[in-house]
């Protein structure tokens, strides 16, 4: 990622400017929800609002910038707070990466209204970034949000232990799905890449 600063700034600034806003949108849409379904924390944390500075976290800023690979701040929620802690833990979850779907359908619009050809090189950038955001952040496994849906979706029994395994483990499956180990490349890249590329095709 930090290469591209020199051999392509204006490429390297486009991808970093859409992360982060994309991120941060993502965590946004966490708080949001969590705050309708009756739990202050986010609002009482001061996370009910669209500045980016509040949902990035600087760790996960830096290795962005580094990497292009990265985290914002978790979305705080308490889940006493919650009339059905399981189903709406994992309606929240959801909101994140439903709302970089919208993102990217909106973008994709936007993109047909519009003829200027820098704002379809940014719009084709954020949906790119939006689509994989949503997609790996659906992965069923903790800590993403998909693990948080898998778990409200399974049967009771089931849920219990798909949980323990996924407190115990779920780090680890991450760790390995991310590792660049199959060839220069991840388990989660090819896994995700052909489905972000036909999507891509359908909005780009």
């Amino acid at each position: 990622m930090l290469g591209l600063l020199f051999s392509s700034p204006l490429a390297f600034f486009l991808i970093l400017i859409g992360l982060l806003l994309s991120i941060s949108l993502h965590e946004a849409a966490h708080c949001y929800v969590t705050d309708g379904l009756g739990d202050p924390t986010p609002r009482l944390k001061g996370r009910l609002t669209l500045d980016p500075r509040a949902h990035l976290d600087p760790l996960g800023t830096i290795l962005i910038i580094l990497t292009g690979f990265g985290w914002g701040k978790a979305a705080p929620y308490d889940p006493y707070n919650l009339k059905s802690p399981v189903r709406d833990t994992a309606i929240i979850a959801l909101a994140g990466p439903l709302t970089n779907l919208l993102i990217a359908v909106i973008l994709s619009v936007l993109s047909r209204m519009f003829a200027s050809d820098f704002f379809s090189l940014f719009a084709r950038v954020l949906i790119q970034i939006n689509l994989s955001l949503a997609l790996f952040n659906l992965l069923p496994v903790y800590p993403l949000d998909g693990g948080k849906i898998m778990r409200a979706i399974l049967p009771r029994e089931s849920s219990l232990e798909y949980e323990a395994i996924m407190e115990r483990y779920g780090q680890f499956i991450l760790l390995f799905l991310i590792l660049p180990i199959f060839n220069g490349q991840s388990a989660v890249v090819q896994l995700l890449s052909p489905i972000i590329n036909l999507l891509s095709s359908w909005l780009i």
